[in-house]
């Protein structure tokens, strides 16, 4: 990280897709940037790697380097070399150029963390990517009908039983613990971002990770959580904003100072396409908010392309203000 130059230090906390966007809006603003990422990742290349190597999950670190990356020509080559997936090949076939780079890396330097500073190296990153622990560890629900679900991966994309039936809680098993530099990164934060991203296998999953809500307790850094624009099935089905909020709340106790929900409309053809995957946009109900969160800050932050996606200019700079201005000067924002 380049300590000597200026801007506020922010730490944002989540899984790789869900962050990207403000990651990659974020970089323009400040270097001072450290993504803390979820190792529970379980589907995909990632879980393929994690059972045939032992390794930590690679996936959604890759995704908060590629989103770090400089935006020049060189770097833009290296980003799609990092996300490019092999669509043939006898045990290649699925899996992203960067996720094996990721392992092989590991597996020369013996170590999650060195490998990811050292890729964060090549690429020239702007600020850091830290795995939130070390330990292996799986991410396991409880629904609310009894029944217990094992692997991020079969909580993400139900495969036994009906998909709606609604998660009780989320916990890890084994006991994780917090990676040492995370701790340190969020004591010396001026701002700590909790999402946006998938509520109960992209975040929850750090602040399950022991040691994690105490730093946030502790920290003296603004703690911003930003809640999804749309809800997921089998996640989050019918959840209005306040509901992301308090599920969050649950976790983190008073650890929590403002709440970035979104106000903006999507166009009836993208309600309608989502609609087809049992997904819908999240209600704003910004009073209900206000009950659970000192302070709300209200904007048009959807950006509509193929998918829905956080505008990544505009939500970082709501962040920027919010990590350096006082107080009193945020309810400007609401």
């Amino acid at each position: 990280m380049e300590e000597s130059a200026p801007g506020p230090r922010i730490v944002v906390i989540g899984g790789g897709t869900g962050i990207h966007r403000l990651l990659v809006g974020l970089k323009r603003l400040t270097p001072h940037i450290t993504a803390v990422v979820t190792m529970a990742d379980s589907g995909g290349s990632s879980g393929r790697l994690r059972d045939e190597f032992g390794h930590l999950p690679p996936g959604d670190v890759r995704q908060c380097l590629v989103a770090l990356c400089p935006d020049d020509h060189q770097s833009a080559m290296l980003r799609h070399l990092f996300n490019y997936r092999f669509q043939r090949g006898r045990g290649l076939s699925g899996h992203t150029f960067g996720n094996l780079f990721l392992t092989a890396l590991t597996e020369i330097t013996g170590a999650t963390d060195l490998a990811i500073a050292e890729a964060a190296r090549i690429l020239g990153i702007r600020g850091q990517v830290l795995p939130v622990t070390l330990t292996k560890t799986e991410l396991c629900a409880r629904l609310v009908d009894g029944r217990e679900i094992r692997g991020e991966a079969n909580v993400d994309q139900r495969r036994d039983g009906p998909p709606f039936v609604p998660i009780d809680y989320v916990y890890l098993d084994p006991n994780a613990y917090a990676y040492p530099r995370v701790l340190r990164a969020i004591a010396e934060a001026h701002a700590v971002v909790l999402g946006p991203g998938d509520l109960y296998t992209s975040l929850l999953p750090n602040l399950l990770v022991e040691g994690m809500v105490d730093a946030l307790q502790h920290t003296r850094a603004r703690r911003i959580y930003v809640a999804n624009l749309m809800t997921k099935q089998g996640e989050s089905d019918s959840f209005r904003a306040s509901e992301f909020v308090r599920v969050v709340r649950e976790q983190v106790g008073e650890a929590l100072d403002v709440a970035v929900v979104n106000v903006g409309a999507l166009p009836e053809r993208v309600v309608r396409r989502y609609a087809a995957l049992g997904a819908a946009p999240v209600e704003p109900d910004l009073e209900t908010c206000r009950a659970l969160v000192p302070r709300v800050v209200a904007a048009d932050l959807a950006s509509v392309g193929t998918l829905v996606r956080h505008d990544a200019r505009r939500l970082a700079q709501i962040v920027l203000e919010l990590a350096v201005q006082p107080s009193p000067a945020v309810g400007a924002l609401d």
